[in-house]
């Protein structure tokens, strides 16, 4: 999960220096058809930023997240490993079979193709499972997303920051801590969270 957040939050931040640089080095046709800086033209740009790392530890959703998560693994591995424990019971089965001399060579043939059977089915399990998982967490990475983005529009609408970044441990080298807005947005992630619960 903590890769898939800094994936996602390495691109919003390309995306957002992007949008930066266009904004602020862009220019545009006036009326007449100058060249017009739009620098001159728009208000100062204002910035502030979050600690990404701080908000997953501290909003309540991506705690939840976690633990559902850790449940749903706990739940794969223990299924898998009961099936897994299955195979192997049957594979001793034929194999006890085989040294007493009570297994004929066709029904060697018929316990290989039952045990190869049982492999397959393990695989894709396994398969299905790691899918319904991977669905369930990208659902829920695109939920928490959604929910820290509409809590910033909401934020911003007071503070009037042109750009709101998330910031993440190596990304940035210089940051003035006077626009750090983690702890207001961690608190206001948490009070929605804690309503709409």
């Amino acid at each position: 999960m903590k890769n898939g957040l800094l994936i996602w939050n390495v691109v919003l931040t390309l995306l957002t220096g992007y949008l930066l640089f266009n904004h602020l080095g862009g220019k545009k046709k006036s009326a007449e058809g100058k060249v017009v800086d739009t620098i001159a033209v728009s208000r100062p740009a204002s910035i502030a930023y979050f600690e990404m790392d701080s908000v997953a530890s501290g909003f309540e959703m991506v705690k939840t997240l976690k633990a559902e998560l850790s449940k749903k693994e706990t739940e794969m591995s223990n299924e898998l490993d009961r099936l897994t424990k299955t195979i192997q019971q049957r594979y001793v089965y034929y194999q006890n079979l085989e040294k007493e001399g009570r297994l004929s060579p066709e029904q060697a043939q018929s316990a290989g193709a039952e045990i190869k059977k049982m492999e397959d089915d393990l695989k894709g399990k396994r398969g299905q499972m790691e899918n319904v998982y991977n669905e369930f967490m990208a659902k829920r990475q695109t939920d928490i997303k959604a929910k820290i983005e509409d809590f910033i529009k909401r934020y911003n609408q007071s503070k009037k920051y042109t750009y709101v970044l998330s910031d993440d441990p190596g990304l940035f080298y210089y940051r003035d801590t006077t626009f750090n807005i983690t702890k207001e947005v961690i608190e206001g992630l948490n009070k929605e969270y804690k309503q709409t619960k």
